[in-house]
C-alpha cells in the first residue's frame, strides 16, 4: 500500500494526538523547511522568518484539536504560515540588513570556484532578487504555485481566494516576475557598455 504525503500527515497527528512526542518532531521536520520559505518569501528577512516558522509550529500544536482532517494538513498548516509572516510584516517597519547573514554572503560562502557552480549562483541570485522585488503576494504566489507545485485549489483555500482569483494572480505574477529579470538584465547590460 502506497502512502501518499497528506496520510502521512495524518498518521502523524493521529499519533500526536495519541501523546507521541517523535511525531510532532517527525511532522516539523516534514515542514519546516517549506515554512521558512513561505515566511521567508514574505519577510525577507532570514530571522524573522524562523520566527514565523517556529511560532506556526507552536500554532499548530495548539490548535491541533481544532483541525477537522476535511482539508490537507499542508493547506491548513501553511495558511496559519501565511497569515503568521503576514502579521509580522505588518510590525516589522524597518528592514535591517545583517551583511554576515543575507542571502549574497550565503551563496558567496558555500560557493565552489566552478564556473558552473557560479552560473548556477548568478541565477539563483537573481531570481532571488527579481521574486524580492515583486509584492510579497505575487512571490507568494509565484512560490506556491511553481516551487511547491500546489494546486490552484490548495493555493485558493491557503490564500482564501477563489481558485480562478488565483489563477489570475499567478498569471500576473508569472508576468511580473518576466518583467522584473528583464529590467535586471537590462540594467546589467547598460552597465556593462
Amino acid at each position: 500500500m502506497v502512502v501518499n504525503d497528506n496520510q502521512k500527515d495524518i498518521n502523524l497527528l493521529n499519533r500526536i494526538r495519541t501523546g507521541d512526542k517523535s511525531a510532532y518532531k517527525e511532522l516539523i521536520n516534514r515542514h519546516k523547511d517549506y515554512a521558512f520559505t513561505i515566511a521567508y518569501r514574505i519577510l525577507n528577512n532570514r530571522e524573522d522568518a524562523e520566527e514565523v516558522a517556529q511560532d506556526a509550529f507552536m500554532q499548530v500544536f495548539g490548535a491541533l484539536s481544532s483541525f477537522n482532517f476535511e482539508s490537507k494538513f499542508t493547506t491548513w498548516f501553511y495558511r496559519i504560515v501565511f497569515n503568521a509572516a503576514l502579521m509580522q510584516k505588518r510590525k516589522n517597519k524597518v528592514e535591517i540588513v545583517d551583511i554576515e547573514t543575507s542571502s549574497e554572503a550565503v551563496l558567496v560562502s558555500h560557493s565552489s570556484d566552478s564556473t558552473e557552480g557560479l552560473r548556477k549562483i548568478e541565477r539563483t541570485k537573481a531570481i532571488k532578487q527579481a521574486l524580492q522585488n515583486l509584492s510579497a503576494d505575487d512571490a507568494m504566489m509565484i512560490t506556491l504555485f511553481y516551487l511547491k507545485e500546489l494546486s490552484l485549489g490548495e493555493i485558493a483555500e491557503i490564500t482564501q481566494i477563489s481558485t480562478e482569483t488565483a489563477k489570475v494572480k499567478i498569471h500576473r505574477a508569472r508576468k511580473r516576475l518576466t518583467e522584473e529579470m528583464k529590467k535586471m538584465l537590462n540594467e546589467e547590460v547598460r552597465s556593462l557598455l
